[in-house]
């Protein structure tokens, strides 16, 4: 009898494991303030939106890691302008980042943006977690 309930013990234990779920974590400071905008993949990078950052900047993190061949994390920091959107920095990351740390700035390093018209500074560094528990 202990034989048959092996399994379905195996079973149990595994389903109350916790989940784990890789996500981007992106600091992003403007104006002495800092902002921690989580990211998980995404199917497509047509769905993902921007982040208002103070009154000038939008911040995009688009996470995809499938097809293979379109792997890669892609980071976007546009002015927001009155005649719209201007971008004035894209970096790409392959997926899965390079392990490491940059001077303790996550797999990014760390970046000074400027928008040049209002004067106004952004910075910002990522780090990626293969796993962690969620609730």
């Amino acid at each position: 009898m202990l034989k048959h309930c092996q399994p379905l013990f195996v079973v149990t234990l595994l389903l109350a494991a916790p989940v784990h779920a890789e996500k981007l974590l992106c600091h992003v400071t403007y104006g002495g303030e800092t902002r921690d905008l989580e990211a998980r993949p995404v199917n497509s990078p047509y769905t993902v939106p921007v982040q208002p950052i103070g009154s000038y900047f939008l911040f995009r993190i688009v996470f995809q890691k499938e097809p293979a061949d379109l792997a890669a994390i892609k980071l976007y920091v546009f002015a927001d302008r009155d005649s719209g959107p201007v971008p004035i920095q894209q970096a790409t990351y392959p997926y899965p980042p390079v392990a490491g740390k940059r001077a303790g700035y996550g797999f990014t390093g760390l970046h000074h943006v400027y928008e040049p018209i209002r004067d106004g500074e952004l910075q910002y560094w990522c780090d990626w977690s293969p796993s962690e528990p969620t609730r």
